[in-house]
């Protein structure tokens, strides 16, 4: 199984509420540049936080991959969610490819509790920062991060 975790792109500072808060023209362009990374992998389902600048971000991989399943929102991903609850619901599924699309701090945690089995470990996500790991099965500490990138790493 991959996992993907993607941190949304950039996000203008200020709405009416942070869930409202959209992707500025620099964070479409972050996230454009990191669809290389996917190296033509087909992804079998792409789950967003229900926040607008993640759904935007979601969007534009599902179209930039062809992705023809659309995007689905899951209320467990927002920037303060347990990051166990997204451990719980991938050991549910039977997809071997699946993309989430998330906030700090939740992916850092994320990262760390399926690598490490804990949610202390430090991993830099910057905006449209995109993690791969890979597992035999969902379950924390077994997962092998594979790839940890960022837009300004692909720029240099």
């Amino acid at each position: 199984m991959r996992i993907w975790i993607l941190r949304h792109g950039q996000a203008e500072p200020m709405a009416a509420s942070d869930p409202q808060r959209a992707l500025t023209e620099h964070g479409r362009a972050e996230v454009r540049a990191m669809l290389p990374l996917f190296d033509d992998t087909p992804l079998d389902v792409i789950l967003a936080s229900p926040y607008r600048r993640a759904q935007q971000t979601a969007e534009l991989v599902s179209r930039g991959l062809a992705h023809a399943r659309g995007v689905a929102t899951a209320a467990w991903l927002t920037p303060d969610d347990d990051p166990r609850q997204a451990l719980d619901f991938l050991g549910e599924r039977s997809e071997r490819n699946v993309l989430l699309v998330s906030h700090q701090p939740l992916v850092g945690q994320l990262i760390s509790l399926l690598v490490e089995g804990h949610r202390r470990g430090h991993y830099p996500m910057p905006t449209a920062g995109l993690a791969c790991i890979e597992m035999d099965f969902p379950a924390a500490g077994i997962g092998q991060l594979r790839l940890l990138s960022s837009p300004s790493e692909l720029s240099t």
